[in-house]
């Protein structure tokens, strides 16, 4: 069985004034985390918008149908 390998380095021991300090925080507010949620949920789509994307998809899906179709009778 293996033995592990000596480091060279040495353990840092540290003096309890060089550890950081334990400060506890008041919460935070719960009408500040209600105002940030209500903001970050207040995103509408406009209306063209979502006509734009709905004739993008059903452009692309035509898109492959031709080219199914073209691979179709090319092969026949």
């Amino acid at each position: 069985m293996a033995t592990p390998l000596k480091t060279s380095k040495k353990t840092v021991e540290l003096n309890p004034s060089a550890r950081p300090s334990r400060i506890r925080r008041d919460p935070v507010p719960v009408q500040q985390v209600a105002a940030e949620t209500e903001r970050k949920l207040n995103w509408r789509t406009s209306e063209r918008e979502i006509w734009i994307a709905l004739i993008g998809i059903v452009a692309f899906a035509l898109a492959i149908d031709i080219i199914a179709v073209a691979i179709a009778t090319y092969w026949n």
